[in-house]
């Protein structure tokens, strides 16, 4: 029963986010076309404008929960809902009940994206504990401390003398071999 609600819940969800989606996207590309914007540029700005608030919606979520700050996103969610919402009413017919119905698909689209970008996932129960530990029982002082152990330390041996080897004669380089007056740098040449 639960997976064909399920399924409902998402063809139903396709549906009006579909057709708001294409009310939107028409209004968006008409009232740019209607102000001198050709039809690609409309179309460009109809996804730019549609697209722009699902992503601050998915967008926002994700820095709910890895709490992160979320004003920047909150204000171009709204500003990009806003740019949509006008959209839609300045293609309608100038009465209120023109506006009121230009603004359902609109409407109904956030209100989509809302409820399916605030819905969190079901987690687990947590495991109840208690909030103060139990006080532990009196215990007497006398009783609990037992007597301290002595453990004898035994002496450190003497220390003893290692005889040093008498120095090596030093290796004595034949005459000539280093000129002392020729320069130690590498690579020069007289």
């Amino acid at each position: 029963m639960i997976r064909v609600e399920s399924a409902v819940r998402v063809v139903i969800l396709l549906v009006i986010g579909g057709m708001a989606g294409a009310a939107a996207f028409t209004h968006v590309h008409d009232l740019s076309v209607a102000h001198g914007q050709p039809h690609w540029i409309g179309w460009a700005n109809a996804v730019a404008v549609e697209l722009m608030a699902i992503y601050l919606g998915l967008e926002l979520r994700a820095r709910r929960r890895a709490g992160r700050p979320v004003g920047l996103v909150c204000v171009l969610l709204v500003a990009f809902a806003l740019l949509s919402l006008a959209a839609q009413v300045a293609e309608a017919e100038p009465s209120v009940w023109g506006w009121i119905v230009a603004a359902v698909p609109s409407l109904a689209f956030l209100a989509l994206v809302k409820v399916v970008l605030s819905s969190s996932p079901a987690t687990p129960a947590a495991v109840k504990r208690p909030l103060t530990e139990p006080a532990p029982e009196p215990v007497d002082v006398d009783q609990a401390t037992p007597e301290p152990v002595v453990t004898p330390v035994e002496p450190l041996p003497a220390p003893t003398l290692v005889a040093v080897p008498e120095p090596v004669a030093s290796v004595v380089l034949p005459p000539r071999v280093v000129h002392p007056s020729r320069p130690t740098v590498v690579g020069i040449v007289r």
